[in-house]
């Protein structure tokens, strides 16, 4: 009885022996995959049929400013790859592929049957005010570009008021809103003087205009906080700076992300 009792304990060693050679083989062969990260990159609102001209001095960032749109999708609809080199007579479409050519459909409306009765007009849908949307998650903090007052506010629609205007003193200190690299630092876009862009993210970008002095050149890594410029007058009536902030390209109201004061 005592040779059984060791022969079933020796077997039962030897199946736990095995089960665990069998689950280390099958942990060997696992795969373990990490979860996609999902782009919030929206395509930018095309603008079929137009097309710009590059001038001397252009970049293909400050074109996409200009013009309202994502540098990812101007890039892609006109077939350019980084670093993304333009020249000067060059013409870039503001639209993908053919959108520009398709042809109206038109429709010719019915002739009135004579004699008809003729129905009532029904009245017109009340329309009701669109909530205003919440402000996209940049996934990162903003800070203020400089100290003052405001004197100018964001304005949907307006392409006047594509941001916020900050009153200061001439040579005072202009600071990057956010962690970026800058994409764009010169005087080619009309209107902004000499104007500084930085690339947050592939979908962020934040602006400054009307500054005395640029300190910072293209494809130089910014620091939240680091001074970029010196407030000026450049395009401007006064000493102040122009802020935005661009989400794919598009301006929305820089007051719903930085902090209150």
């Amino acid at each position: 009885m005592t040779t059984t009792l060791r022969s079933r304990n020796r077997m039962t060693r030897v199946l736990l022996i095995g089960f665990a050679v069998a689950m280390l083989g099958a942990c060997s062969t696992t795969v373990v995959r990490e979860p996609s990260s999902s782009s919030t990159r929206k395509p930018s609102q095309a603008k079929p049929g137009a097309t710009v001209r590059v001038q001397r001095g252009d970049t293909l960032f400050g074109i996409a400013f200009r013009n309202g749109v994502d540098v990812n999708d101007l890039a892609r609809w006109n077939g350019i790859a980084p670093p993304y080199t333009i020249y000067p007579g060059q013409s870039l479409k503001l639209y993908p592929g053919n959108a520009g050519s398709r042809p109206t459909a038109t429709t010719t409306p019915p002739k009135p049957v004579t004699g008809a009765t003729t129905r009532p007009t029904p009245p017109a849908p009340v329309t009701r005010p669109v909530a205003t949307p919440a402000p996209a998650n940049a996934g990162f903090s903003w800070r203020w570009p400089a100290e003052g007052h405001l004197i100018g506010r964001f304005v949907a629609g307006d392409a006047t008021k594509q941001g916020i205007d900050i009153a200061g003193s001439s040579g005072q200190a202009v600071r990057a809103a956010a962690d970026g690299v800058v994409v764009y630092s010169g005087a080619g876009l009309v209107g902004y003087g000499e104007l500084i862009i930085i690339k947050h993210s592939e979908a962020w970008l934040s602006a400054y205009g009307h500054n005395r002095k640029r300190l910072v050149n293209e494809g130089q890594n910014i620091k939240a906080g680091q001074q970029i410029a010196e407030m000026g007058s450049s395009g401007a009536s006064r000493e102040m700076l122009h802020f935005e902030i661009r989400h794919n390209g598009k301006p929305v109201d820089p007051l719903q992300y930085l902090p209150a004061r």
